[in-house]
């Protein structure tokens, strides 16, 4: 059936198990693709560039942004972010579906474009919850999470404008919600009628 290709955007403040979710969400859609983000953030263990991040410096980010390569970038926690536009456009005229894990900045810079986006919204189920993740991860210095925990404020109240929001609790749960999201999008009228019109001759 061939239509145009879905964008799976997913935010969440840092600590909220945004992560850990797609890559479930990946493993249970084999077809669903998962775009790679440009960062200027140090690489931690056990990445791989290319895999997680296409890690580059501030200067290359910056030469991006000049030349109009990035569809979206944002400036998060003292590092820069952004998704490259070819990896977008070349997704949806393929009929490809991805998913995108971005900070909710980026996301309203997408929510402007007329591109076919999904905007989901991944919440921890309390703060204290959000602070114990991030300070079990043992990834980040004390100053480091006590930004991140400030910046969570502000992140929350972004959750309004989102289509989904799925509250991660219960892990599985979580899961389970974010699959049915998926799934009801692509029984969608607009996403099926396509292959209605040709295996039916619909005029």
């Amino acid at each position: 059936m061939k239509r145009e290709g879905l964008l799976y955007v997913i935010s969440a403040p840092s600590g909220a198990g945004k992560t850990t979710l797609c890559n479930a969400i990946i493993d249970l859609f084999s077809e669903l693709g998962q775009s790679i983000s440009f960062t200027t953030r140090p690489i931690r263990a056990g990445e791989v560039d290319g895999v997680d991040y296409y890690f580059v410096t501030q200067d290359v980010f910056k030469q991006m942004i000049a030349a109009e390569e990035l569809v979206e970038w944002a400036q998060v926690h003292g590092n820069y972010y952004g998704t490259a536009l070819k990896t977008l456009t070349d997704a949806r005229s393929n009929g490809r579906d991805v998913l995108l894990d971005i900070d909710f900045q980026g996301a309203l810079q997408l929510k402007k474009l007329d591109l076919n986006v999904v905007f989901i919204f991944i919440a921890p189920p309390s703060f204290a919850v959000l602070e114990n993740r991030l300070r079990g991860r043992g990834t980040d210095s004390a100053e480091v999470i006590s930004r991140r925990i400030e910046n969570a404020a502000v992140e929350m109240a972004q959750a309004r404008w989102y289509d989904y929001i799925i509250v991660n609790g219960e892990l599985d749960q979580a899961i389970a919600e974010l699959k049915a999201v998926i799934s009801a999008q692509r029984c969608r009228g607009d996403m099926v009628f396509p292959w209605i019109e040709q295996q039916f001759n619909v005029e």
